[in-house]
């Protein structure tokens, strides 16, 4: 069955960033003059889905508003003749875009689930919206994902090699086998506290089977009360097998305050209009 659908998941507090975040999803901070979620939504278009639900919370109702018409704006934009920056403001994805809210913040798979209908008994695409990944002139992340679910049927977790600090923090993989482009999983361990299970990290970027859905209403809830969606994850890889596809691209974590600055620094330098002088202007802070 062909992956036609993804679900990126916004619900998340944004602790690290507050007091900013008390006003601004996380997901809308600017790199350079695009939200961060601007980004993944291109991501998402990019690897041809079609349809795309976006997870929020309560008090992150503007993130409706990056993708809805602004009729005052427009009409100052139409006045002034500026018509190139009306097709930026109205930008069409070519992806029809719905919402859903999320009550109350109990984990990445609590989130997901709230999909379950919107996917239908399809696999879907997950995106978290605290990771911007830049692949150049490459396919997108998600689009390599697919292409490994298409070759595979199982379920896919997008990783990288990454430095310990950084897997510390997220799910590490449990496999069998070689590493290669697409590895076999046994399971997922969420922020590993003793040794590292294998050197391949996830990222946030999956594309899940049906059955995670199943998984996911007999997942214990963590430590901390969450539901984790990599916990589910690994009883599918038990029961029925999943894999993990190493991708090609520089991951940026806007969550993390080292990670939404090195974003902005890197996006500058590849604009065109910003690059020269911006570069310049790092000349002199070195």
């Amino acid at each position: 069955m062909k992956v036609s659908k993804a679900v990126i998941l916004c619900g998340g507090f944004g602790t690290r960033f507050l007091p900013a975040t008390k006003v601004m999803p996380k997901e809308l901070m600017p790199i350079v003059d695009k939200p961060a979620l601007w980004y993944i939504v291109e991501e998402v278009a990019s690897a041809g889905i079609k349809d795309l639900l976006i997870i929020i919370a309560e008090g992150k109702e503007s993130i409706k508003n990056l993708f809805a018409e602004n009729e005052r704006l427009n009409n100052h934009l139409r006045t002034k003749g500026l018509d190139d920056l009306m097709k930026v403001a109205n930008r069409d994805f070519g992806v029809n875009i719905t919402f859903k809210m999320q009550q109350s913040q109990k984990g990445s798979g609590d989130a997901v689930y709230l999909a379950k209908d919107f996917a239908d008994g399809e696999p879907i695409a997950v995106l978290f919206g605290d990771d911007v990944i830049y692949t150049g002139d490459g396919d997108s992340v998600i689009k390599q994902l697919i292409d490994a679910y298409d070759c595979t049927r199982k379920t896919v977790v997008g990783v990288q090699k990454t430095a310990e600090d950084v897997a510390r923090r997220c799910g590490v993989m449990e496999i069998v086998g070689e590493v290669g482009r697409i590895t076999a999983i046994t399971g997922i361990i969420e922020k590993p506290t003793g040794a590292l299970p294998s050197e391949l990290v996830s990222l946030g970027r999956f594309v899940i089977t049906p059955n995670v859905f199943d998984a996911i209403e007999t997942t214990a809830l963590s430590r901390d009360g969450e539901i984790y969606l990599t916990d589910s994850i690994t009883k599918v890889a038990r029961e029925n097998g999943a894999v993990a596809c190493t991708f090609e691209g520089r991951r940026y974590d806007i969550g993390n305050k080292q990670g939404y600055l090195e974003a902005v620094v890197d996006y500058a330098l590849r604009d065109e209009k910003l690059s020269t002088e911006f570069r310049e202007y790092l000349k002199t802070k070195v």
